[in-house]
């Protein structure tokens, strides 16, 4: 049975079409990443995000317990919605970013995650995943949008 998990909306003040057209290419989160100011992150989170295998449609976090994680992205639908899954991870699990317009210059984003969890299981993960779209919905009304 599939469990939802999503964050707030957040308001971002750029039209969903460019705020989409920035995360549909996920190569686009490199820059986003090297202009993160310096006393932003402690140091190992900054290692972190910076040994991240990055390409058009995929997202590789190096190391773990699992070993390395891909997140490739499943399913765009310009201006709305950028899907992404992990590989080779024995449940189904979708990410999802949420778009939708509130005027010309802002956007409403809302993060989701979408995960078969077996029942047994919920208690135990509900905590962490709802955490998760928490914190990427607050990265994401952080992220500055400007004419760019």
């Amino acid at each position: 049975m599939a469990s939802e998990f999503k964050s707030a909306p957040v308001s971002i003040e750029a039209p969903v079409e460019r705020v989409y057209s920035r995360f549909s290419n996920l190569e686009n989160l490199r820059s986003l990443i090297e202009n993160l100011p310096a006393d932003s992150l402690p140091a190992d989170k900054r290692e972190q995000l910076e040994k991240l295998l990055i390409t058009a449609d995929s997202i590789t976090v190096q190391g773990g317990p699992t070993g390395a994680v891909t997140m490739r992205v499943v399913e765009r639908v310009e201006p709305s919605l950028i899907a992404l899954q992990p590989e080779n991870i024995p449940m189904k699990l979708s990410l999802q970013l949420r778009l939708s317009s509130d005027g010309p210059e802002c956007t409403s984003a809302v993060a989701a995650i979408e995960a078969d969890i077996p029942m047994m299981l919920r208690p135990m993960v509900k905590g962490p995943l709802q955490q998760i779209v928490d914190q990427f919905a607050s990265m994401l009304g952080a992220i500055p949008f400007g004419n760019d």
